[in-house]
């Protein structure tokens, strides 16, 4: 399985096994693990992370990615050879939120420091493995009822809807679908239909245009993540409808066009340039000497509309 690699950040080998870096430098060491790194959002983590790195200087930075959105095991290799590396810490942002915890918890026991983000662990898997982990990131299904009320609003009720799920092994995606059918409860919308697309543009492209044919008076969608929003937009624009309105989530700059023009209704920030700095830096402290972590430590989400679209 091959990892999708950041150049000059990233010097992985999976065969041979290296002396600790943290011995071998007098900066910390960080293991950066993030999702499909074709997502714009992970992009723009990246990038954040790049610049955090440089703007810090005390530490040094080593990312990975995955292939795609369903490419767990790449998450599970990198997390294995920091082990090997010997990583001070490593901060995650899990594909799978059980398929994970095993592999966290070896490099916990390793003594590496280990900082959960953006996709929380399941609460059940890390009580079974006998850890305690905190998770650092936003609360996904209040961020998805936002935008779902704001569907519900444009719409009224018994707007006909059709939700577009996320990763089914992923807490962020149950969470966003969790809020989702609470802005259809409570806007008294008819949900007709919900599927996953796996986070994946083209697929959710794909799935969409079967919903649409067979449900041709569907009224909105709440699509789970801007990507999957964008491949809903391209089979509406295939299809010549402009009556359907679209809700996504993540604001990726590639969804500022389609907010201005009106081919999306409304999306949720979650800064995701910040929030691997952010993650960052809670490792550094601990790894520093500090606290661990505990609980939940949430950061923020925001509405984002044609009118308030940067």
């Amino acid at each position: 399985m091959k990892f999708v690699t950041i150049a000059s950040v990233l010097a992985l080998s999976l065969t041979t096994a290296l002396p600790s870096i943290a011995m071998a430098a007098d900066k910390p060491v960080v293991g950066l693990v993030m999702k499909s790194l074709a997502n714009d959002f992970f992009k723009n983590m990246l990038e954040g992370a790049e610049a955090h790195n440089k703007k810090r200087g005390d530490y040094e930075l080593k990312a990975i990615g995955m292939q795609n959105e369903t490419d767990f095991e790449s998450q599970v290799n990198g997390v294995e050879n920091f082990i090997t590396q010997g990583v001070d810490a490593i901060v995650i942002a899990p594909a799978d939120s059980r398929a994970m915890v095993a592999p966290l918890k070896k490099a916990m026991n390793a003594g590496i420091t280990v900082i959960n983000f953006d996709v929380s662990l399941d609460e059940q898997a890390k009580k079974d493995a006998g850890i305690d982990l905190a998770f650092v990131g936003p609360d996904n299904r209040a961020g998805a009822k936002m935008v779902g009320e704001a569907l519900a609003k444009s719409l009224g009720e018994g707007g006909k809807v059709v939700i577009i799920e996320g990763n089914p092994g992923a807490d962020n995606a149950a969470q966003r679908k969790l809020g989702f059918e609470d802005a259809v409860a409570s806007g008294k919308l008819e949900l007709l239909d919900s599927r996953t697309a796996h986070w994946e543009t083209e697929e959710a492209n794909s799935v969409f245009s079967n919903m649409l044919t067979a449900h041709p008076d569907i009224q909105g969608v709440l699509a789970a993540n801007d990507s999957m929003a964008i491949g809903v937009v391209k089979a509406l624009d295939a299809a010549g409808r402009k009556d359907i309105k679209v809700v996504g989530f993540d604001n990726v700059p590639a969804v500022a066009p389609l907010l201005k023009d009106g081919k999306l209704l409304a999306t949720v920030d979650q800064f995701g340039s910040q929030m691997a700095a952010n993650a960052i830096d809670k490792a550094l402290e601990v790894v520093a000497g500090g606290p661990k972590l505990e609980g939940w430590i949430k950061t923020d989400i925001e509405l984002v509309t044609k009118e308030t679209v940067k």
